[in-house]
């Protein structure tokens, strides 16, 4: 590895405390991890990390060189994406994290437009619909749709969205239509799982807010499922907008209870707040919030 490879090393140990981990973000053994990072403290002449069996943490010379080391990386980084001309062309991979419903019906047929601008620039898409930890997996930027957890990651609003609920023409003629959110619990209702358990359907009513937990002959982890079951007249779906908008335009679906949507919720970019944004990822940023804003689905509300 050159000066620069063993400072990103380092960084990702620092960051993931974990030898093993970093080796991995990087294609390599753990033993050629740590002892690359041996390498570099032998020619700094300074010990940067205290190792333990549990633990791996900074010394003071450590602290001060992981410092550093981000303010080079990211510079290398920066100087990197300009060519010849003078001006700043943003390019490199941009890691992407993403819900595979979203990313594939709302990001990727828009592509065309994004490359057209920044032709250096490629994207490479994690798709999951856990959330993931970027720095261990090696990802830019995540696009999260929902209230965020506090956390030490830095986040900018590009969009929002609200929740649908809708039903086939079919089965609302056999089960008849829901008036209030208590009537739901007469009907078959497709849930969107998530660690196994449903995620409430979330309204409000006159009263507050209040949920539903959705019970019905289908469930699934993956949003294309839930719309999928919903198109065949399986039960009802509330969900975001987005995934049913073509659908109740073109009359596959029928909106139901538009009284009781919830306000809307946001669509966030995520980025490790270590990181200051490279041109590559902040150009990917300001195109999606672009794109999300000419979207009265997706727009800030």
């Amino acid at each position: 590895m050159d000066r620069i490879d063993v400072m990103r090393l380092f960084i990702r140990v620092v960051e993931t405390g974990n030898f093993s981990k970093a080796a991995r973000a990087a294609g390599i053994s753990q033993p050629t991890a740590s002892k690359i990072v041996a390498g570099l403290e032998e020619r700094l002449g300074a010990q940067l990390l205290h190792r333990s069996s549990r633990l791996l943490s900074l010394t003071e010379a450590g602290q001060s060189f992981y410092e550093g080391a981000i303010e080079v990386v990211e510079r290398v980084d920066e100087v990197e994406s300009r060519v010849v001309g003078g001006e700043a062309a943003p390019a490199g991979v941009v890691r992407v994290a993403l819900s595979p419903a979203f990313g594939r019906m709302q990001i990727v047929p828009y592509l065309p437009q994004f490359f057209a601008r920044y032709p250096d620039v490629s994207v490479e898409f994690s798709v999951d619909q856990r959330y993931v930890n970027l720095i261990e997996a090696g990802i830019d930027l995540a696009i999260r749709i929902g209230p965020l957890a506090d956390s030490t990651e830095i986040a900018r609003q590009v969009g929002s969205t609200q929740y649908a609920t809708v039903a086939a023409p079919g089965y609302v003629e056999r089960a008849g239509v829901p008036r209030t959110v208590e009537d739901l619990a007469d009907h078959h209702c497709i849930a969107m799982m998530s660690r196994d358990v449903p995620r409430p359907w979330p309204f409000a009513c006159p009263g507050g807010a209040i949920e539903h937990v959705p019970m019905g002959p289908v469930r699934s982890n993956d949003a294309e499922y839930v719309r999928a079951a919903v198109l065949a007249g399986l039960g009802i779906g509330h969900n975001a907008g987005w995934l049913y908008a073509r659908d109740i335009a073109e009359g596959r679906l029928t909106p139901l209870l538009e009284d009781f949507r919830p306000a809307p919720f946001p669509i966030s970019a995520v980025w490790p707040g270590s990181r200051r944004l490279p041109a590559r990822t902040r150009v990917f940023v300001d195109f999606l919030a672009e794109l999300f804003a000419a979207d009265p689905l997706l727009a800030i509300r």
